[in-house]
């Protein structure tokens, strides 16, 4: 899609948010994390099992290789439920506790475990448009958990378990886990709410996400990913 005609979207969804512009949000803005809250300790019983075999899951870059700029090494992890209609059946058949509460989220577009190795750094970055908002649900947080946080502009959060945190990813955001623990997130990017008519017209664009070369290559490589992982089990 043209940069140009991106760019004048972003500027009708700012004009048009239901809930504002700002980096981040207080979550009782959206109902429904209450709910998602409520499911987190049978979503952490999940979770478990999937880091029994956490040195076999994919790294971030593996799976999407645009994200080199910002990740290299093998300390950023993911395991993908869903991204812009392209789903892993396998992965949701592992966690349905998960799944359940995932139907629950509207406008869903991005699900998956965010696994932090202890020292990890993400440096600062900014997501591609400005049409989600991003959910991170703390399911495994390590002590001192204030080492343990996300700058978005220039607010700072720091997880807890069973917490969500809702944040604008279009901001430029850097993440640290300075601790000997590892960090989880359920990592959630939903649809941003927008006025009509022009809730609309960030469908579309969000709709023809899955076209795109990133996105195609992602499903791919996870594909890939999946066939080698479960032929082990």
């Amino acid at each position: 899609m043209a940069v140009a005609f991106i760019d004048w979207v972003e500027r009708r969804v700012i004009a048009n948010a239901k809930h504002g512009n700002p980096p981040t949000y207080n979550p009782k803005e959206f109902p429904w994390v209450a709910e998602v809250e409520k499911d987190w300790e049978k979503i952490r019983s999940e979770l478990d099992v999937v880091l029994e075999r956490r040195e076999e899951l994919p790294n971030f870059q593996d799976l999407s290789p645009d994200v080199k700029t910002i990740q290299r090494d093998n300390n950023w992890k993911t395991f993908i439920f869903t991204g812009y209609g392209k789903t892993s059946e396998e992965n949701l058949r592992r966690c349905p506790e998960t799944a359940k509460t995932l139907k629950k989220i509207p406008g869903l577009k991005t699900a998956f475990f965010s696994i932090l190795s202890p020292r990890k750094h993400i440096p600062a970055h900014r997501g591609p448009y400005n049409g989600v908002l991003r959910l991170h649900l703390g399911l495994l947080v390590p002590e001192p958990r204030q080492n343990c946080k996300i700058r978005v502009d220039k607010d700072y959060l720091v997880w807890e378990q069973g917490k969500g945190v809702v944040f604008d990813d279009s901001f430029n955001h850097e993440v640290w886990n300075d601790t000997d623990g590892v960090r989880v997130v359920l990592f959630v990017d939903f649809e941003r709410p927008v006025k009509f008519p022009f809730n609309l017209l960030n469908k579309l664009v969000l709709s023809l996400a899955v076209f795109t070369p990133y996105i195609r290559e992602a499903d791919q490589n996870q594909k890939k990913w999946e066939q080698k992982f479960y032929a082990r089990r």
